[in-house]
């Protein structure tokens, strides 16, 4: 079986590089974080990077979405060379119709917290990865 993963660290789009943060299943959330937010603020925005296993690429749409107990704080957002973009510019959830191969896609995450919320890093929330994965 063939997998996609997620990565973070920084990766460089296009490249292998980034730290692995999957469980190892398409299907399979992954946690990102910490995200520390308060009183209202968003988080600084947190690079990451989804790549296929050697070999196997997507086919179809793919959708990533946080999941988990507090996920409506979170939100993603497409990379535009290089840069996160304002809070506007994310969404519950992310639709990547272009193919993703063994190279990095990049795409950010931010968190924003509610103004009753007292300073925190937050880990309750994990990445899903939904897409189908065949042979390069």
């Amino acid at each position: 079986m063939a997998f996609i993963h997620v990565y973070m660290n920084n990766p460089t789009a296009g490249g292998t590089d980034g730290v692995l943060v999957s469980e190892g299943t398409e299907a399979n959330p992954i946690t990102v974080g910490p995200l520390n937010a308060t009183e209202n603020e968003e988080s600084a925005p947190i690079k990451l990077a989804l790549r296929c296993e050697t070999g196997y690429k997507t086919s179809g749409t793919v959708t990533v979405q946080p999941v988990g107990t507090k996920a409506d704080k979170w939100a993603l957002a497409p990379d535009v060379a290089g840069a996160p973009g304002t809070w506007q510019a994310y969404g519950a959830a992310l639709t990547i119709e272009d193919v993703i191969s063994d190279t990095n896609y990049v795409f950010w995450a931010k968190a924003r917290a509610t103004s009753d919320e007292p300073p925190q890093n937050d880990t309750s929330v994990d990445i899903q990865v939904q897409a189908m994965i065949v042979a390069a």
